[in-house]
């Protein structure tokens, strides 16, 4: 069982972003709004009926957060972190920390308290959706940064001008079921296709990210998959 104090040893798929160009901190990625048509027309109706059918402006107020599941060292360290380790914790609640990729960094910085986000199990045999989060507390400084014993420590990081930041998640629930990669991606090639809400999914942009923003449409549709059954 994982205990608190040992929460800076796991988390996040970060070394899947560290390789991402820095540059990208003050690029903004929001896709286009697209328009809806074939294999998930019903779901579609239901949405128009609740806003009107009108197109909005893009914005992004839900979240994908990757964190891997199997064990895995870093420096020494286990960065393993499973949604059974986080709601093994106090009031199942963490600090997602070890971000170190400046566009992660940035949505950590746009999250507001009581947002949804996605866990997603990473890095691992099958990769995939398997609970819900929620952000209980909004960006304050990644005190890992600081400590020269962590695996993300940051030797260019001062305290009195932070690089880093994360936020507090609480365990919501699990999803329904286990809504793997490979689903996703079939309903994200076919909405490219047709022009569907997964269409722009950054899930499949910007793969290596371990921080990812969803449109509610985005969230909306996928969650929609724990009621199907698996293909």
């Amino acid at each position: 069982m994982t205990v608190y104090k040992k929460e800076p040893d796991a988390k996040v798929a970060k070394t899947e972003e560290e390789t991402e160009d820095k540059e990208e901190e003050e690029k903004s990625t929001k896709p286009p709004a697209g328009s809806s048509k074939s294999g998930w027309k019903n779901w579609k109706k239901a949405k128009e009926s609740d806003s009107g059918g009108e197109e909005s402006k893009i914005t992004y107020c839900h979240w994908l957060l990757k964190s891997e599941p199997e064990s895995r060292l870093e420096k020494g360290v286990d960065v393993k972190f499973s949604i059974e380790d986080l709601k093994a914790q106090p009031n199942q609640t963490t600090f997602w920390e070890g971000v170190r990729n400046y566009q992660a960094r940035n949505f950590l910085r746009a999250m507001k308290l009581g947002q949804q986000a996605f866990f997603y199990h990473s890095n691992c045999k099958e990769p995939g959706i398997v609970g819900i989060v929620k952000i209980v507390k909004e960006a304050y400084p990644d005190h890992t940064q600081f400590d020269q014993k962590d695996p993300h420590y940051d030797s260019s990081s001062r305290k009195e001008n932070p690089k880093w930041s994360m936020v507090d998640v609480q365990f919501v629930r699990m999803t329904k079921r286990f809504i793997p990669l490979s689903e996703i991606k079939t309903h994200h090639l076919a909405h490219k296709a047709d022009g569907g809400p997964l269409k722009n999914m950054m899930l499949f942009s910007r793969q290596r990210l371990s921080i990812q923003p969803l449109t509610q449409e985005e969230f909306d549709f996928v969650l929609s998959l724990e009621e199907e059954k698996p293909h």
